[in-house]
């Protein structure tokens, strides 16, 4: 892969996020919280960063997650997923990594989160702190593509849970309706919104 692959690729994505009249939602006392979905080079593919949070974490110990947290006073939501993204994984992006934002989405657990795109041409070195992060792997965007992917889980209460496939197995909502949202808007140019996606009642706690 050259420069010149992962720039048109961050051009793409740019230029369908710009398109893409993404919602704002107002936290009405819930917290703000931003992720990162990081993109960067990898042995000739364009990869994501997935991760799982360290089993030892209060709160959604165990989970697939992406590099996030709560945004700060004086933050905005690139600011707060660049800063996460340092402190979870040590990696060093600035704000002109940031590539363009999802949807806000309101997860089971009270937050308002804002997905944010950010890329960079560097290869990354990650170095998980452990206290967050249980593991991290890097995986080729294209498998988002993968035909059989989202599929739709019923739930006894509340609406069918997305999950996406990553590694070898399914991941849940909120985590999946982000990558499947940035599969749609930021590759392909589809305007398709998350409306109706159902999360796993376990995510609140």
């Amino acid at each position: 892969m050259s420069a010149g692959d992962i720039a048109a690729f961050r051009a793409r994505a740019a230029s369908n996020l710009s398109a893409f009249d993404r919602r704002e939602i107002a936290p009405d006392g819930r917290r703000r919280a931003a992720v990162a979905i990081v993109v960067s080079p990898l042995r000739g593919r364009i990869t994501y960063v997935l991760t799982r949070r360290a089993l030892t974490m209060r709160r959604n110990a165990g989970n697939y997650a992406l590099p996030g947290g709560n945004v700060e006073p004086g933050e905005d939501a690139v600011a707060a997923a660049v800063r996460e993204t340092h402190e979870e994984l040590g990696v060093a992006l600035d704000h002109g990594c940031a590539v363009g934002l999802l949807d806000d989405f309101v997860t089971l657990g009270g937050h308002v989160v804002t997905p944010v795109i950010l890329c960079t041409d560097k290869a990354l070195t990650l170095t998980p702190d452990p206290r967050e992060v249980h593991q991290v792997w890097r995986l080729p965007v294209a498998q988002l593509d993968l035909p059989e992917t989202p599929r739709f889980v019923s739930q006894a209460d509340g609406p069918p849970i997305l999950q996406m496939r990553a590694r070898h197995g399914w991941i849940n909502a909120p985590t999946a309706a982000w990558l499947y949202q940035f599969r749609e808007v930021a590759l392909h140019g589809r305007a398709s919104r998350l409306d109706g996606v159902g999360q796993p009642g376990w995510t609140a706690t």
